[in-house]
């Protein structure tokens, strides 16, 4: 049995968010073939993740430091709790999806603060001599990431959205990724049934394997 990390960032019902539908397809075909794995469901906008602000940095520093954990302060404390919370469940998963829209070449911010939230020293990935190694390689760790996008940008040297989020998931170790995206929804309004459609299709058999 595996466990699978579900996590979006998008604030439209699903039946308004083309990433969202063609995430429930993934998500419904793959319980079908796999009645007996966890999903973990993550809404980034409703599950308050936790930013790195002073208080985190300050509690990092006197943990780097040698102090333990009780001697930080409180604010220090609750805070680097819900990161290490959130990096640990990070790690606990085997599978990964994420489902996103693109914002200005990019995510939401707030995939970004979760991104901050689960790359921590010691738990994810570790400074060497030689550079940053990831501490989940050779985990069998996998993830998908399904991303859409109104207008055509995926491969272009300005689409900061899927190969960014591809790089981190190699820097934590993580090296089998696949993406699937929707784009040109809103530059082609007249064909995004049929985007979508064949999105949907790649990810129902993408389902069968991952």
């Amino acid at each position: 049995m595996a466990k699978v990390l579900y996590v979006t960032c998008n604030l439209k019902p699903v039946e308004l968010s083309r990433s969202l539908s063609v995430g429930k397809e993934f998500l419904d075909e793959y319980l079908r073939q796999n009645p007996d794995d966890e999903v973990h469901f993550l809404d980034l906008y409703r599950d308050n993740i936790q930013r790195i602000d002073a208080d985190v940095l300050g509690g990092w520093g006197k943990l780097m430091k040698g102090g333990d954990f009780a001697s930080l302060a409180t604010d220090e404390q609750r805070k680097v709790g819900r990161i290490w919370k959130h990096a640990d469940q990070f790690i606990d998963a085997d599978k990964y999806v994420f489902v996103t829209p693109m914002f200005n070449l990019g995510f939401p911010a707030e995939l970004k603060m979760y991104i901050d939230a689960v790359c921590v020293v010691g738990k994810t990935f570790a400074y060497t001599p030689t550079g940053a190694v990831g501490l989940l390689k050779n985990q069998g760790k996998k993830c998908l990431h399904i991303h859409s996008s109104g207008g055509f940008h995926y491969g272009k040297e300005w689409d900061h959205s899927v190969p960014y989020l591809k790089s981190i998931m190699g820097f934590m170790g993580i090296e089998e990724f696949e993406a699937v995206v929707v784009e040109g929804v809103d530059a082609v309004p007249d064909q995004a049934a049929s985007f979508i459609a064949a999105a949907e299709e790649k990810v129902r058999t993408l389902a069968g394997h991952f």
